[in-house]
């Protein structure tokens, strides 16, 4: 028998037992939070935040944004907004700690905020890469195939919302395909559109053609990422959006966007200060459209290579501020949203591995809510890797074994087995380990555990070569979750309309 012939076998095993569905494990936090910074230190960055809020103030750049600040009791002078720190702690007060988001399968439904964890994929990126084709534009394809491999994850829980950007469907429609894809590929919750408002308007209502419109204001289907044009300024194109989602009661992730050197000061302090100040004046803003609507404190940072101009993701700087922000937000009893899987790698290399876990870490240890990008994130966000994706789910599967503890049961302390195994002994073949070998240590399937012989026989591949094998086979193998075909049909007259409208022709 050839080693080629055995390690195909094997390889084909491996491929059959590849699941077509695994359930979401929606984790909570069961250890303590990592607070790297005093009251008194978190009351410093609030103090700062409430400055630049009151004195250098906010631009808002839409009319009736501003009448509703002026509504409320903020000072308006042109486009710019001032907010004392009363009237923006009373709104951002009225959101509430944590809220359900609503899947079409109700057994996806994902809780946002407390000590809950709901991972998403990466987003937005305009290129994808893998070991096969390189790096190339991304496609409606790829897009399919991306929400597909988030469905088989059971480490990942929300289907995320432009996971790549589909450059081959024309810019003013492709948000209707996106979001049909996250319905008819997946069953976990989605993101709406926020290229622009009218595009949130149909993410609305094919959420209400999927679930029903009470349903989703009563419970938010949608969950729609808002970046603020930093720094101190938020452009039309977001406020139209916020506006729609808010009257609709669908959920929003208010995330400046901050790159420390260019968008906020050069440094950790200043940039916290003003990430604050600008996440807190939106989420005050949502608040007074919409009492009690379901927003997350978002923290999109990273730092610019001062030598270079190039952004890093990855450094210590941004962990530490995501540590930091988390704790504000916790303060604030808002749901947070941070972290995920960032590199500034282009392939999936060590680089990648060690800046990505680096981040993760952190991210665990403040106990983030919402990690969008825990998968598949590389070139500074630039492309989506395949072999990445599959390698940083085993990462993730790594943090919901880590966040689950100590277990400190009488089974976990074996006393059984202790009195069994005299001195010198092994404990391979006890009734203890017997029971518990399955789930006793979390074991990573894309790592390899063998000697050095067993793994060049069963081909000698690398983590990449075996990350490769695996997304094919899941794709293979990957089966749709049922959907009512009445609603099918809906969805898809109501994108044929749609596209008329626009002037394209389904």
């Amino acid at each position: 028998m050839s080693r080629e012939s055995s390690h195909e076998r094997r390889q084909a095993r491996r491929t059959q037992r590849t699941p077509t569905r695994s359930a979401a494990r929606q984790f909570t936090y069961n250890v303590p939070p990592y607070d790297p910074l005093s009251a008194q230190e978190l009351q410093q960055i609030h103090d700062r935040a409430m400055t630049i809020l009151r004195d250098f103030g906010i631009a808002f750049y839409d009319a009736e944004v501003r009448e509703i600040f002026a509504a409320h009791g903020a000072r308006v002078q042109g486009d710019m907004i001032y907010l004392d720190e009363a009237t923006v702690m009373e709104y951002a007060g009225k959101a509430p700690a944590q809220f359900v988001q609503q899947a079409r399968n109700p057994a996806n439904n994902v809780i946002i905020g407390g000590n809950h964890a709901v991972f998403a994929p990466v987003y937005g990126p305009p290129f994808v890469t893998d070991l096969d084709w390189g790096r190339r534009e991304a496609t409606l394809e790829d897009f399919h195939n991306f929400v597909k491999l988030t469905y088989l994850s059971p480490w990942l829980h929300h289907s995320g919302g432009t996971v790549v950007e589909p450059n081959d469907e024309p810019v003013l429609t492709r948000h209707l395909d996106m979001l049909y894809s996250h319905i008819r590929y997946s069953d976990k919750p989605f993101m709406g559109s926020v290229t622009d408002p009218v595009n949130a308007a149909d993410s609305v209502a094919m959420a209400e053609l999927l679930l029903g419109s009470d349903a989703i204001r009563q419970t938010p289907a949608l969950l729609s990422l808002i970046n603020v044009s930093s720094p101190r300024r938020y452009d039309d194109r977001m406020l139209g959006c916020m506006k729609v989602y808010a009257r609709a009661g669908q959920a929003m992730i208010i995330t400046p966007f901050l790159m420390a050197g260019a968008m906020s000061p050069a440094s950790m302090a200043g940039t916290m200060a003003l990430q604050n100040a600008e996440a807190l004046a939106g989420i005050a803003l949502c608040q007074m459209i919409t009492p009690g609507l379901p927003v997350v404190y978002g923290s999109f940072m990273t730092n610019l290579d001062l030598q270079s101009g190039a952004t890093v993701f990855g450094s210590p700087e941004s962990q530490l501020t995501l540590l930091a922000l988390a704790q504000l937000a916790r303060r604030y009893q808002l749901p947070f949203r941070s972290g995920g899987t960032f590199t500034s790698a282009k392939l999936s290399d060590a680089q990648a591995g060690y800046e990505a876990t680096q981040v993760m870490s952190a991210t665990a240890m403040g106990q983030v809510n919402f990690v969008l990008h825990a998968a598949g994130w590389l070139e500074s966000g630039l492309a989506a890797g395949y072999e990445k994706f599959i390698l940083d789910c085993e990462v993730l599967g790594m943090v919901h074994a880590w966040a689950r503890g100590i277990d400190l049961s009488d089974e976990a302390f074996a006393l059984d087995a202790l009195e069994e195994v005299p001195p010198g002994g092994h404990f391979l073949g006890t009734d203890h380990t017997m029971r518990n070998f399955r789930t006793a240590f979390y074991r990573g399937e894309m790592f390899d555990y063998n000697a050095y012989e067993q793994w060049l026989i069963n081909g000698g591949l690398d983590a990449r070569q075996r990350a490769n094998a695996r997304w094919k086979a899941q794709l293979a193998a990957y089966e749709a979750p049922p959907l009512d075909p009445s609603i099918d049909v809906q969805l898809q007259e109501f994108m044929r309309a749609r596209k008329r409208e626009l002037g394209f022709e389904a």
